[in-house]
């Protein structure tokens, strides 16, 4: 009963528990008969979260809902009538919408003089919005490029959703490369943005949050 408040009060913590629940989800998805139409699905319910925690401003909700829009007419349209090109646009649309959300998300984090709760939250979602939007790069250079990236197993096969959300998550936290690895020039060149991003956004939005923190905290002290 109480978690329907604290989700109202701090939305970020619902779209990062959203993303965390598809990571587990993505893998049975993957393997089922239905597989195409179930991530469709939960893709259009982690857009309608997000697009509840960047409805901030009229203008950036505007953005967010017809970028949103584009996304759910292709991706019907594409499952209707699959096509190569089609599927290529949805991704590029997914990618452009994750990193429109996690620029919004960063304005607010940054916004701020003092971190709240809903913020720390936003730390975590920003991330896996990130992590979220290169990997649908990587869906869309592999399908404009195929042979992008390779693999132990099955090395000539495209690779999954999950595989390739899985290397973005391992390059985005500077683990490495994991077992999933860019073979093109392009997909190379997108894997050197990720770590670029992943490092700045520690650098940049994560220590300035952990500064506020150390501040309030010191503030609290000395008024105690």
């Amino acid at each position: 009963m109480q978690i329907i408040p604290f989700l109202r009060r701090t939305p970020s913590a619902g779209l990062l528990l959203t993303q965390l629940i598809g990571v587990l989800l993505y893998p049975w998805i993957e393997s089922s008969p239905r597989g195409r139409a179930l991530l469709t699905s939960f893709g259009v319910l982690v857009l309608v979260v997000a697009l509840r925690v960047v409805a901030r401003t009229h203008w950036t909700t505007t953005v967010a809902y017809v970028l949103a829009l584009g996304i759910v007419v292709l991706s019907l349209i594409s499952t209707i009538a699959p096509d190569p090109a089609l599927a290529v646009a949805t991704a590029l649309m997914e990618a452009l919408f994750y990193f429109y959300a996690t620029g919004s998300l960063i304005a607010y984090m940054i916004q701020d003089v003092v971190a709240t709760t809903d913020e720390f939250f936003a730390a975590g979602a920003t991330f896996t919005l990130l992590a979220w939007a290169f990997a649908y790069l990587y869906v869309a250079c592999q399908m404009l490029l195929p042979g992008s990236f390779s693999a132990p197993l099955d090395p000539d096969s495209p690779r999954t959703w999950t595989e390739l959300l899985f290397l973005s998550v391992a390059v985005l936290s500077s683990v490495g490369l994991s077992d999933i690895l860019p073979i093109t020039p392009m997909a190379r060149a997108l894997v050197m943005l990720e770590s670029f991003a992943g490092v700045m956004y520690i650098a940049l939005v994560v220590s300035h949050l952990i500064s506020l923190s150390a501040a309030a905290r010191s503030d609290r002290q000395k008024a105690g």
